[in-house]
C-alpha cells in the first residue's frame, strides 16, 4: 500500500525510486534519537531528519542479476566493500560513511572499507584491494566520473556487482555497475535557485562557486540554477563563477576575489555548504554585515544551518547523505534475483529562516 507524507513546500519534484513499493526507511544515520529522527520537520522542510521516502518511478529501467550477470548469494553471507572517495572532513562524507557502516551493522553484514583521502588514484588501487580482500559487492562513492575502466574490469572478471551513491560514474547501467544512487542534482540548483529569487527579489548580481570539475554533480547543480534562473528571474544575472572545488579553504578565496573585483554583488550560489561556509568568512573579513550578500548552499550541515539563524545564509538545500538504507536493500534485493531500478533518486529536504533553528538538530 502506497503510503503519502505531507509536507509544506518539500516536494518540488517527484521523489522517485522503487524497490518493488512505496517505503519508508529510517536511516537514523545522524540524528539524536529515534523518535527525533521520525519526526516529520516543519516550515519549508528540513531534511526527512533520517528518513528516507521511496515510491515507485513509472517507467523506470531495472537491472536484474541475470542481466548483470552476477551470481545470486545471500547478502547476510557477504562481505560488501565501501570506497570513500573524500576526506572525512566534510560532514557530508562523515555522515555518509556513517550511515553505510550503520546499516551494516544493523544487518550483521561484513563490511571492508576504504578511503582515497580525495585522491582518484588511490581510490582506484583501493577498490581493486578491496575486491583483493574478497569483496562479493562493492558500494562505491566515485571521487570523479571518469576514469573507472580498471575497476570496472576487475569487478566484470570477479563478476562482483557495483552500486555507485552520490556521483556518477560515466558507464553503463546494468552492464558496468547495477545501480546509481543520488539525489536530483538538477532539481537541487533548480530549488536553490528559488531560494535566491527570493533572498534577492530576483534581481542584481550574483556569483556562482562552483564544486569540483569533472563530476555530474557540478554541472548538473549548475544547470538546475541557471536554467530555473532564466526562466523565473531574468533580472538576476550571473557575472561571475569559478571553481571552489568543494572545500571552504578555496570557498573563501574565490569570495575574497569575488568581492574584489565585483564589490556590488548581491547573491552568490555556493554548489555546497563548504565553500559557501568559506564565503561567509571572507565576508566577514572583509567587514560586510550578515545578509548583505546573500548566500544560497547545497548540503545540510549543521554548520551551514547554524548560519542561516545567524544571518549569514539565506537558505539551504539539502543533499541526502543517508544511504545506507538504501543502498543495502539494493544490494539485498538484487543478490536475491529481484528487479532493482538503474536509477535511485533519494529526497532531500530545505532549510531556511522560517526553520533552521527549530530543525538544527536534525541538520548533518
Amino acid at each position: 500500500m502506497k503510503r503519502t507524507i505531507h509536507r509544506p513546500q518539500l516536494l518540488t519534484r517527484p521523489v522517485v525510486v522503487a524497490l518493488a513499493a512505496a517505503v519508508v526507511l529510517t536511516a537514523g544515520a545522524c540524528t539524536k534519537s529515534e523518535d527525533e529522527a521520525s519526526a516529520a520537520p516543519s516550515g519549508s522542510s528540513a531534511a526527512d531528519a533520517g528518513q528516507q521516502v521511496v515510491t515507485p518511478e513509472p517507467g523506470g529501467k531495472n537491472c536484474t542479476a541475470d542481466a548483470y550477470g552476477a551470481k545470486k548469494i545471500d547478502l547476510k553471507s557477504a562481505t560488501v566493500g565501501f570506497s570513500q572517495s573524500e576526506k572525512e572532513a566534510n560532514p557530508f562524507r562523515i555522515a555518509e560513511t556513517k550511515s553505510i557502516k550503520d546499516e551494516a551493522g544493523k544487518r550483521g553484514v561484513k563490511l571492508l572499507t576504504a578511503n582515497a583521502q580525495s585522491q582518484f588514484s588511490k581510490q582506484i588501487s583501493d577498490v581493486q584491494d578491496l575486491l583483493a580482500k574478497g569483496a562479493d559487492l562493492l558500494v562505491v562513492a566515485p571521487l570523479n566520473s571518469d576514469g573507472w575502466e580498471p575497476v570496472l574490469r576487475a569487478a566484470a572478471a570477479k563478476h562482483v556487482p557495483i552500486v555507485t551513491i552520490d556521483r556518477k560514474i560515466n558507464a553503463t547501467a546494468c552492464k558496468d555497475y547495477v545501480s546509481f544512487i543520488a539525489s536530483d542534482f538538477v532539481e537541487q540548483g533548480k530549488r536553490a535557485a528559488d531560494q535566491m529569487i527570493e533572498a534577492t527579489g530576483g534581481k542584481g548580481e550574483i556569483a556562482i562557486l562552483l564544486g569540483a570539475a569533472g563530476n555530474n554533480v557540478t554541472t548538473e547543480r549548475t544547470k538546475g540554477f541557471k536554467d530555473r534562473i532564466a526562466e523565473k528571474a531574468p533580472g538576476l544575472k550571473v557575472v561571475f563563477q569559478q571553481t571552489g572545488d568543494f572545500t571552504r579553504e578555496k570557498g573563501q578565496q574565490v569570495t575574497e576575489q569575488l568581492i574584489q573585483s565585483k564589490p556590488g554583488i548581491k547573491g552568490i550560489y555556493a554548489e555546497n555548504d563548504e565553500m559557501g561556509l568559506g564565503a561567509e568568512a571572507a565576508l566577514k573579513g572583509a567587514g560586510k554585515k550578515p545578509g548583505a550578500v546573500k548566500i544560497v548552499t547545497v548540503d545540510g550541515t549543521r554548520n551551514a544551518v547554524q548560519a542561516i539563524a545567524d544571518g549569514w545564509i539565506s537558505g539551504v538545500i539539502e543533499s541526502n547523505p543517508r544511504f545506507g538504507p538504501l543502498a543495502f536493500q539494493t544490494l539485498e534485493a538484487f543478490t536475491q534475483g529481484k528487479p532493482v531500478p538503474q536509477d535511485i533518486v533519494i529526497q532531500d529536504g530545505a532549510y531556511d529562516a522560517k526553520n533552521a533553528r527549530q530543525d538544527l538538530g536534525k541538520a548533518y
